[in-house]
């Protein structure tokens, strides 16, 4: 993903259609039109200059993980040995390839990176755990905070 060096310039009528399609993103443009109160042709033009500018950077489904059966969630701090700039590409590139990062985050902390990992239990995070996440490039240390309650959750 582009790193955005500016921000886009948003007016009102924006701003009311990017809520309106965070709350439903299948929401027809005529619908949408009626909810920020503008005609469809302008709608539709703002809409297009929207997902263009990358604002919008897509439409999909929400799902339920809990419903898949993927109700564990484990937070993991990451430490690197190495933090010079190819390690952390090295680094950034096989985290990609591991379906149970749902997040990972680069922090300025005490620890390099911070991931939200979901799996079906326990068992299944330690698996994760053990056999991808500690042998990714640079890895020198891991530590784990298992989620209770999901609370908030802006993503569902």
């Amino acid at each position: 993903m582009a790193k955005r060096t500016d921000p886009v310039i948003l007016d009102d009528y924006d701003r009311k259609i990017v809520a309106a399609l965070r709350e439903d993103g299948r929401m027809s443009v005529t619908d949408l039109a009626k909810v920020v109160g503008l005609s469809k042709t302008p709608c539709q033009v703002r809409l297009r200059r929207l997902t263009q500018s990358g604002v919008i950077r897509g439409f999909r489904a929400v799902i339920d993980p809990v419903a898949l059966g993927l109700d564990h969630v484990a937070f993991t701090e990451v430490k690197l040995s190495d933090t010079r700039e190819q390690a952390l590409r090295e680094f950034n590139a096989a985290i990609q390839r591991i379906p149970e990062v749902e997040e990972c985050h680069m922090l300025a902390s005490h620890f390099d990176y911070l991931l939200k990992v979901r799996t079906r239990d326990i068992h299944r995070y330690r698996a994760v755990l053990g056999e991808k996440l500690s042998s990714l490039p640079h890895v020198s240390s891991t530590s784990t905070y298992v989620a209770m309650e999901t609370v908030k959750d802006a993503s569902s």
